[in-house]
């Protein structure tokens, strides 16, 4: 997959951990809350802030185990739990927070060429954030098969669905975001990707395998506050459009300094919670 860093991941965190939906995560904690001891599995797992997100809503006792392919994440993933957490042990994979005991395993795994390859083993759940935009419809289809063959549920947080408002409008923000649309159906190492239709295509699918599926909007609100985001979001999007040639140069750059001085804006994501039938 094409890669993410940690400082980009640093940034969006807080704007991450507000959109989401909160029924959807409480049904997600009520799923599990019977259970002593919860084990989940989160893909492409970045620098674990679907861990820092989840982890204190579900049970006392927790392992996790975060897939990523880049070790540089995962790397980063240990360190931020560490600053994160209460305490630690010396091994850096077991921590406390507000009283919860939380066992991490970090996994580095190539989930391009085998989706099914992260979910064998005792799992409650499977977790993704910002993940399944990034993936081809074919992947999805084969990880449902996999995610379906072994029952397990899914909650899938923060998939791009394709809104996008910016305050004030610039007159080039419908052909902007087409071209970004178009730069997301590249291949992201996953096939070309799903971009905005991903979310409908993992309901989609899943339904069709028997799962009950509870979806959510959750977008990213942002304002002045949120200005270095604001500002990399912009940066962001003008290079991926610059990289379709579909518009002129010179409208880009007028486009991106506009969009960096953007007093507002919200961008669509939806939030999945499916549990097999």
């Amino acid at each position: 997959m094409t890669g993410f860093s940690k400082e980009w991941l640093a940034l969006r965190e807080a704007a991450d951990h507000r959109a989401r939906d909160p029924h959807l995560r409480d049904a997600v904690a009520s799923h599990l809350a019977s259970r002593a001891h919860v084990a989940i599995v989160d893909l492409a797992s970045g620098a674990g802030s679907n861990l820092r997100a989840l982890a204190p809503v579900i049970a006392a006792r927790q392992s996790w185990r975060l897939v990523d392919h880049d070790p540089t994440l995962l790397a980063a993933a240990k360190e931020t739990l560490g600053d994160w957490a209460d305490s630690r042990d010396q091994s850096g994979t077991r921590f406390e927070k507000n009283g919860r005991q939380i066992d991490v395993a970090f996994q580095s795994v190539d989930l391009a060429s085998a989706p099914g390859d992260a979910l064998d083993g005792e799992i409650d759940l499977v977790t993704a954030a910002a993940f399944f935009d990034l993936v081809s419809s074919d992947w999805i289809s084969s990880f449902c098969d996999a995610l379906a063959r072994r029952r397990l549920p899914l909650y899938a947080a923060l998939t791009y669905s394709g809104e996008e408002v910016w305050t004030p409008a610039h007159p080039a923000d419908a052909a902007a975001l087409a071209a970004f649309h178009a730069h997301q159906a590249r291949d992201k190492g996953f096939g070309g990707g799903a971009g905005p239709r991903a979310g409908a295509a993992v309901e989609e699918r899943l339904r069709s395998r028997g799962y009950r599926v509870a979806t959510a909007y959750s977008p990213w609100r942002l304002g002045e506050a949120e200005g270095a985001l604001i500002a990399a979001l912009a940066d962001g999007a003008a290079s991926a459009i610059a990289e379709t040639n579909l518009l002129d140069p010179a409208l880009v750059e007028d486009w991106r300094q506009a969009r960096r001085r953007a007093i507002a804006c919200e961008i669509g994501h939806v939030d999945l919670f499916a549990i097999p039938g």
